[in-house]
């Protein structure tokens, strides 16, 4: 067996699945090191994907040719669109996955990939060498300078991999450390070992490196649940998946359950906070403010007299269940004690307790959009280690990784996507221009341009591009434009043809729509809040008969096209804000200036636009710090 590969991804988690997946899909050989095959794509927490703006990443991911999408739909049990009271730009789709079979499908995937290979074990070193080239500060200004480059890895077992690129994706495994009460437990997961050694070893390269805190909560026994005490939620049964491509959903649908902590099952628990970890300075890390503990919940909203929890399965053929809701890092007996005050538990038996988890991340604002650092030539970084949170950001940014470490090999530009262009691009730029204080969890509020970022238009946004550089296959690219040239017909259709307002205003009263005065285009009506195609159908036969014209995903296209029909107008200004924003991301300034010899600028925006040193001057205009009067003197130091 031969060592040597293109690209080496280093943990087989969300990220490291799709950034191996990737590379090994434009060409690369390329090697991923997991330290247990058994668990790979393991979800450490709730065994489910999606969610608020997080259901939007996946759909990209999906678009883009990655396999996030397709495992989700073929390993969900339940599935919902969340926001569907609000406008489309909030719709979010979520899944609840069997664990086990979430797994050995991502498994299968893998195993069946052209150009990568697996090897079971634990990486312990990043091997480098120093090289010195010539940098070109300013115009008149070069300087020589040593720069790092990755050359391999070793392992515990005493392997030596060669490789010019390497991905980081270990996650919680850094120096893992597990807290359950006053006890302390090293690991990357319950019963799982951390990783220890290569975050020293990278951290040894000038990469800068700090603590994060995570949790998860308790696991229970469903044949300890009495489910008549609680409120059940069933998931949706329509066209919604995840993937634009492949099967619905095919697995039997389960139901998830709803109930409440109460103001005796507080009392316990603000009992045993002097043994809390997060509050009796055993924990100095920061958790995610987002996903907060049941018992920060409890300090931070000390009004409260209960907290809503929902109890999901864990797959199709297991007892276990995941309550949420309910992360905490307690004392097991104190755990145990406060749920069995909750009426449904009262006969409580779990299988394990909750706990926090402590783990190393790199400072991401030492990467460019590329995700490959800017301290180590050939060192990319995807995932947790990153300062994120959520299996969807760890996988969009491992996707992202994995692209440009290939096409790095390969000589070619990075592929980076931009801020009106995916909410993978919102979120990498957030990373490596703001950085983190905390673990960062993407929200649809986090995007400026969410409205051109909805859900349904992702495969418009991004399959084409994807296709161009090798990763979408024809196949998803012809699948695509054959609902486009669909959607189009039927917004032309809709555009041109003529309503007479006797024909349809008995039909539009019923469905609480003012009548029409006088005669209009199909579109206008359309366009009313109360109308829907769908509604529309039965009073305009012409119309039904359009709609029964399309023979496949007729009611995927006929959602997509009504949302570009309701929201045109809001869409056309986002994208005139967008493009007006674009003329900053064109003006490069990577290399341009010395910051600290401009006096003009101010000291703290000198000292982070050197440490962060923006490739752009849009992005230079996002950092914390940098103020307007600042991106001034850059535009007139550059005579723009």
């Amino acid at each position: 067996m031969e060592y040597k590969y293109d690209v080496i991804v280093v943990g087989a988690g969300h990220a490291g699945c799709e950034a191996a997946a990737a590379a090994a899909r434009l060409g690369a050989r390329t090697c991923l090191i997991t330290m247990d095959m058994n668990k790979i794509a393991q979800m450490s927490c709730n065994p489910a994907i999606g969610g608020i703006a997080k259901g939007q990443i996946v759909r990209e991911i999906d678009a883009l040719g990655g396999h996030t999408g397709e495992v989700t739909d073929a390993t969900a049990i339940q599935f919902r669109m969340l926001n569907r009271s609000k406008g489309p730009a909030m719709w979010s789709p979520r899944a609840q996955c069997d664990r086990a079979k979430f797994i050995w499908a991502w498994r299968e995937i893998l195993e069946n990939t052209e150009n990568l290979s697996i090897w079971q074990d634990q990486v312990v070193e990043l091997l480098t060498e120093e090289t010195k080239t010539s940098l070109q500060k300013l115009p008149n200004f070069t300087a020589e300078v040593a720069k790092l480059h990755v050359c391999g890895l070793r392992t515990i077992q005493g392997v030596v991999f060669k490789a010019p690129c390497v991905v980081i994706t270990a996650g919680t495994f850094l120096n893992g450390l597990m807290h359950i009460g006053r006890t302390r437990i090293p690991g990357g997961r319950c019963a799982e070992l951390p990783s220890l050694y290569l975050s020293e070893s990278i951290a040894a390269c000038g990469i800068t490196v700090d603590r994060m805190k995570t949790g998860t909560p308790v696991r229970i026994d469903g044949r300890s649940v009495d489910f008549s005490l609680m409120q059940r939620q069933d998931g949706e049964q329509d066209f919604h998946k995840f993937s634009y491509m492949g099967e619905p959903r095919m697995l039997p649908q389960l139901p998830c359950w709803i109930t409440y902590t109460n103001e005796q099952v507080h009392d316990r628990l603000r009992a045993a906070l002097p043994d809390s970890p997060l509050y009796n300075g055993q924990i100095q890390s920061i958790g995610p403010r987002y996903c907060p503990s049941i018992e920060t919940k409890l300090v931070t909203f000390a009004e409260r007299t209960e907290h809503q929890l929902f109890l999901e399965p864990e797959g199709g053929s297991t007892q276990e269940f995941y309550l949420n809701g309910f992360s905490s890092s307690l004392p097991i007996d104190a755990q145990i004690e406060a749920l069995k005050l909750i009426p449904a538990f009262r006969n409580l038996q779990i299988y394990r307790p909750g706990y926090a988890i402590e783990y190393d991340f790199f400072d991401p604002t030492q990467l460019r959009h590329s995700l490959e650092s800017k301290v180590v030539d050939g060192l990319f970084m995807a995932g947790q280690v990153n300062g994120t949170t959520g299996y969807e950001e760890a996988a969009g940014q491992g996707l992202v990784a994995g692209v440009n470490a290939a096409r790095k090999v390969g000589g070619q530009e990075p592929f980076v996507m931009r801020r009106d262009e995916s909410y993978i691009g919102v979120l990498i730029d957030d990373l490596v221009t703001k950085g983190v204080d905390e673990p960062y969890r993407m929200f649809t509020s986090r995007a400026e341009y969410r409205i051109l970022l909805r859900q349904d238009d992702a495969d418009a946004r991004l399959t084409q591009r994807s296709y161009e550089m090798g990763l979408a296959t024809r196949e998803r690219l012809d699948h695509w434009l054959t609902k486009k040239q669909a959607i189009e017909e039927l917004e032309s259709f809709c555009a041109q043809y003529s309503v007479k307002a006797a024909y349809v205003n008995d039909g539009l009263q019923a469905l609480g729509s003012e009548p029409l005065q006088r005669g209009c285009k199909l579109i206008d009506l359309v366009m009313r809040p109360q109308l829907t195609l769908s509604n529309l159908a039965p009073l305009i036969p012409a119309l039904a008969a359009k709609m029964n014209s399309i023979a496949d995903r007729r009611e995927e296209i006929v959602e997509a096209a009504e949302v570009r029909m309701k929201y045109s107008g809001y869409i056309r200004r986002e994208k005139e804000i967008a493009d007006k924003i674009q003329r900053l991301e064109n003006i490069r300034i990577r290399g341009r200036f010395n910051y600290n010899d401009i006096q003009s600028l101010s000291t703290e925006a000198r000292q982070k636009l050197t440490r962060i040193d923006p490739e752009t001057m849009a992005q230079a205009s996002r950092i914390p710090g940098v103020s307007p009067s600042d991106i001034n003197v850059l535009l007139v130091m550059m005579n723009r």
